[in-house]
Order: C-alpha cells, then structure tokens, then sequence
C-alpha cells in the first residue's frame, strides 16, 4: 500500500464508520497519546523497564504491541494529513530532499556514529 493509498483508506474509513473525524486538536491529544503507549512498549522492549507479570502483551517481548502501536500512530498521523489537507506522500519526499542536502556529509563525519 502506498501512502496514498493509506491516507485514501483511512478517509474511507472514517466517512464510512467513524461518522466524522475528530477535531484536528483532539487527534493531536490522541496522536500525543498514542506516542506515549508506543514509547511504554519501546522502553520495555528495549530500555530498562521489564514488563509486568501480568501484561499479556510480555508473551513475545511485545512485538504484537510494537506493531500495534506503530500502526495506530500512523494511524492518527494520517487522519491529520487528511483533515489540513497534506499530502504524506510530497511532504516525505521533500522531508528527504531536506535532509539529504543538509546532511550529506553530517553523519559520515560524526565520529560519535562510527562508535559500537
């Protein structure tokens, strides 16, 4: 699926089930939220945290839940696209056009990258 088509299915979706989509505020909140169960995940699955005995989402190291959580935040990312009218597609490709003319050299010459 391209991003395109993701931000077309998601409209779908939300015309044809969701009634309406929330106020672009309200998704910021939720977007905000969804980063946050992501980063509970992330700091479980890697940092310092362990994982409660009972969360179900332990049984393998929260992959299902890396997943999950990834997918809803581009989820809601993506509404917001929809709703002020930007395309994901254009704003990544000039995103990477930025960042390849600013940093072409950057990263090559930072000697804290070619650490272990």
């Amino acid at each position: 699926m391209t991003i395109k088509e993701a931000q077309e299915r998601v409209d779908a979706w939300i015309k044809e089930y969701g009634v309406r989509y929330f106020s672009e505020l309200t998704n910021m909140a939720v977007l905000t939220e969804e980063v946050g169960e992501l980063a509970r995940v992330m700091s479980r699955r890697y940092g310092e945290q362990s994982w409660k005995a009972c969360d179900p989402r332990a049984a393998d190291n929260g992959l299902e839940a890396l997943k999950e959580e990834m997918a809803d935040v581009l989820w809601v990312l993506i509404c917001l696209a929809n709703q002020t009218g930007v395309d994901l597609t254009e704003a990544l490709r000039k995103s990477i056009e930025k960042k390849t003319v600013r940093d072409e050299a950057r990263h090559k010459n930072n000697p804290k990258l070619h650490k272990l």
